[in-house]
């Protein structure tokens, strides 16, 4: 009888241990994936400053103004209300004509290629915190109050679809969600 009780209380002892390490590689895994975000999103802001600044003339003066404003307000908005403004700048960036007279091709490749990084970011981002979450969520970690003292992450949503919306995505819906 003692001994079953000891196994059970040793297997438990373990489970903890390992899920309390899981926890902790989980949050660092969050906290890696958040900055990388973070990083992406002020170079796309960066560039999108630099394309508006830099190539007014191909944009178009007010095309250009609305383009510096929504990455200055990217760039300096705090976590907070960040999405509705990485979304502002995403719908601007989403709205440039495929191809800019005058712009370098490398500067055109680079802003796509920015796009593309952070939709990576924010998908590595999002599927660490859905982990964490997941395993918080489950009955014996919560019951036992792992990791209880620490703020549970939160998604980042944000729409970065690469492609300009069509009419059948925009009327609302699923389809139009990334």
């Amino acid at each position: 009888m003692w001994t079953a009780v000891a196994v059970v209380v040793v297997l438990l002892l373990a489970w903890t241990a390992w899920t309390l390490v899981r926890l902790r590689r989980l949050e660092t895994r969050v906290s890696r994936a958040r900055e990388t975000l973070e990083a992406q999103l002020r170079r796309r802001a960066g560039l999108a400053e630099e394309l508006a600044r830099e190539y007014p003339a191909a944009l178009g003066p007010l095309r250009a103004r609305a383009l510096a404003e929504a990455a200055a307000e990217a760039r300096s908005i705090p976590r907070g209300d960040r999405e509705a403004a990485e979304n502002a700048l995403g719908r601007e960036l989403r709205d440039l004509p495929a191809d800019l007279p005058g712009v370098p091709a490398s500067v055109q490749a680079d802003l796509s290629g920015t796009s593309t990084r952070v939709a990576l970011a924010r998908r590595f981002y999002n599927d660490a915190v859905r982990d964490t979450q997941a395993l918080r969520s489950r009955r014996l970690p919560r019951v036992l109050r792992l990791h209880a003292g620490r703020p549970v992450p939160r998604f980042f949503d944000i729409d970065d679809r690469l492609e300009a919306p069509t009419a059948s995505s925009a009327g609302g819906g699923a389809a139009g969600r990334p």
